[in-house]
């Protein structure tokens, strides 16, 4: 029998990255760490993670049914058990060390050019009304206290005057964490929501969009280019996202979002039922759980009467989803520094957005996956075959407003 060729199965080249006005510049030995890092993740991901499933139920499920008589009821009861196993001892301790490794990788890249990122992006940024920071909007807790994914000061930290160095780390280590599985813009999900809408409600034609939480507006940019007469407005509390986010928007040619510097929980800023559609991706899981609701409800408020709201998320923890599957989605909240990923992903979202006003006949939840140039960038290898949320596949959570 003929044995087959192992497959190397690497992922694209940091070079590979499409670059605009404020991209970050690497050197050879800086571009030779994040391929390695790259690699890592795709390894670690696709290789080496599976055998969690395989320990658990080789090794862990046989060990909880013989003293307990049942199978673990909780994906609480999986984690208690799957941390005296070593196999996922191991595997958790190379993805946490991968993923600092990979931060103080990024970081020390922007550091090196902290002073030039700040003046390319003021070059940009000067003068344009697109932008407005607001030095009083104070950081909440829950993001003050917390080195989101690892990354050193969070978002919101800055070093010099005009620092975007937080938004630029984010931007080359997105890139890399995902492989390029979003694009060389990391915008497949911006991608994937403006397809869906543009197919599912092709007489939609939003005049006014509010974007909650834009970060570096990966995900916005399509958005914008896919409702170029659009008035767009985009907001998050942290300046160097923002600055870096209208910097890279109007590099790219992008001019019709307004970058604000304000927090979701107060819109108050804005009149009732003054936008068509309020939409927010990869954001939910970033909030407390007092910080959530009222988002939700304040992105009702300014809804107009007809309008859409849609949510970009992981899927959320229920029965359907078997609880080794949910357990493994779990780790971040444990083990990389999210700590409201649990909790916003057990809540019944169809009623937190019943909750903020929406009624229950409007809700919808679609699945949305990441778009990209596959002639550029290979889709998941693992395809069909659940990897808990490492591929580039999210569910929406939405709703249309109802009519007056």
């Amino acid at each position: 029998m003929k044995s087959k060729k192992p497959v190397f199965d690497i992922p694209p080249p940091i070079s590979a990255a499409q670059k605009h006005g404020v991209y970050p510049e690497l050197n050879h030995d800086e571009r030779a760490r994040m391929n390695f890092l790259a690699a890592c993740y795709r390894v670690v991901a696709s290789t080496i993670a599976p055998g969690n499933k395989l320990a658990y139920e080789t090794q862990a499920l046989a060990q909880f049914t013989q003293q307990h008589d049942r199978a673990p009821k909780t994906r609480h009861e999986v984690r208690k058990l799957m941390n005296s196993n070593p196999f996922h001892n191991m595997w958790g301790a190379v993805r946490r060390n991968l993923m600092e490794v990979r931060q103080q990788t990024g970081r020390a890249i922007v550091l090196r050019q902290i002073e030039e990122l700040a003046q390319r992006a003021a070059k940009l940024n000067d003068q344009d009304s697109n932008l407005t920071l607001n030095s009083s909007v104070t950081i909440p807790p829950y993001v003050a206290n917390i080195d989101h994914h690892c990354m050193p000061g969070s978002y919101y930290t800055e070093l010099v005057t005009g620092d975007v160095a937080p938004a630029a780390n984010y931007d080359t280590g997105f890139f890399v964490t995902t492989g390029g599985t979003i694009g060389s813009l990391c915008d497949g999900a911006g991608l994937a929501i403006a397809n869906w809408v543009k197919t599912n409600a092709s007489d939609f034609s939003p005049k006014r969009i509010l974007d909650i939480g834009v970060a570096a507006g990966h995900s916005l940019v399509p958005i914008a280019q896919a409702f170029p007469d659009a008035e767009i407005i985009a907001i998050d509390i942290s300046a160097p996202m923002l600055r870096y986010a209208h910097a890279r928007a109007k590099s790219l040619g992008v001019n019709n979002i307004q970058f604000i510097q304000m927090s979701g929980e107060d819109l108050s800023q804005f009149s009732d039922s003054s936008f068509d559609w309020v939409l927010s991706s990869i954001f939910l899981h970033e909030l407390s759980a007092k910080a959530l609701p009222k988002i939700l409800k304040e992105a009702y408020r300014v809804i107009k009467p007809g309008g859409l709201t849609v949510h970009l998320e992981q899927p959320q923890y229920d029965d359907s989803m078997p609880v080794f599957e949910q357990f493994m989605r779990d780790w971040d909240a444990y083990n990389n520094n999210e700590p409201f990923w649990t909790a916003m992903h057990s809540i019944d979202m169809k009623q937190a957005l019943i909750d903020s006003g929406l009624q229950s006949e409007n809700i919808f939840l679609a699945a949305m996956r990441g778009v990209i140039n596959t002639t550029l960038f290979a889709e998941s290898r693992l395809g069909e075959e659940e990897d808990y949320g490492r591929s580039a596949a999210w569910h929406a959570y939405g709703a249309w407003k109802e009519k007056s």
